[in-house]
């Protein structure tokens, strides 16, 4: 059994992420990015956006983010591939204050 924090790691808060997202009507939609497990589907990570957060999930997008390659001296390693959420919410639903600014 996995519990809903399991799933959500962490919010990414970056520009690209914190930029406001509008529609074709000019409207604002609530899109947010979290990392979230590697084996979680989409269906477990609205559930879990909805059960931290309390808010209702439309739509979760998922990409997969390979690690880089990374050099110290002659030394080559490679950082931790992860998973990224992009969770947009309906327009019905409250705001995660946790993301604004």
């Amino acid at each position: 059994m996995t519990y809903a924090h399991d799933i959500i790691r962490k919010p990414i808060i970056s520009e690209r992420s914190m930029e406001p997202v509008f529609d074709k009507s000019g409207k604002q939609i609530n899109k947010y990015t979290f990392e979230v497990a590697v084996n979680a589907n989409k269906i477990q990570i609205k559930k879990a956006v909805e059960e931290v957060f309390g808010v209702q999930v439309a739509d979760v997008n998922t990409m997969r983010v390979m690690g880089k390659v990374k050099r110290m001296g002659r030394y080559e390693g490679r950082r931790a591939s992860w998973k990224k959420a992009i969770v947009t919410l309906k327009p019905e639903s409250k705001t995660i204050e946790f993301f604004e600014m």
